[in-house]
């Protein structure tokens, strides 16, 4: 089956993608400051994080290489409103991407990681477009703990959440 690897991984951003919006409608607009502990990222830096790793596939797609010295201009939200308009361009980019592209091109393409000279790393384009993925389960998952602590119920995400109603 041609490009199996490039469906695959097109059904696993759109699944992640519904349940990572569930969770980013949360937010509640009167604690972007709130963090649960000081070396914590504050909950509007958090947020806007995770909206916008679902565009890391575009940028692993389109580019070659990102240096982390160079300036980054991050959107600006102010409500829930706009954090989940900045998801939904940010997943809207990586689906486009995605479209575009194929498995050759994804396993054998590479994409590096640079701080000004200095060289993190090389990943296939592949691994940088999984990395994605894991990043926004893993950042998805702390703003669980988040809302959790501010006693906001949590909507499942791979099945029922203590919070869901599940007939018992």
């Amino acid at each position: 089956m041609a490009d199996l690897i490039i469906s695959l991984l097109q059904k696993e951003i759109e699944q992640e993608a519904a349940s990572t919006r569930k969770m980013l409608a949360l937010v509640p607009d009167d604690k972007h400051d709130w963090k649960p502990h000081e070396k914590s990222m504050a909950m509007k830096q958090l947020a806007l994080h995770i909206a916008d790793i679902p565009s890391w596939p575009k940028l692993a797609i389109d580019t070659e290489s990102i240096n982390f010295a160079d300036s980054q201009e991050a959107p600006v939200y102010n409500n829930n409103a706009d954090l989940l308009a900045i998801f939904d361009k940010s997943a809207a980019d990586g689906a486009e991407a995605m479209s575009r592209t194929n498995d050759e091109f994804i396993v054998n393409g590479t994409w590096t990681m640079f701080y000004g000279d200095h060289k993190i790393g090389t990943l296939s384009k592949y691994e940088t477009i999984r990395h994605s993925l894991s990043q926004t389960a893993h950042h998805r998952a702390q703003l669980g703990v988040y809302l959790r602590l501010l006693n906001i119920p949590i909507p499942g995400v791979y099945g029922p959440s203590a919070d869901d109603s599940m007939g018992v």
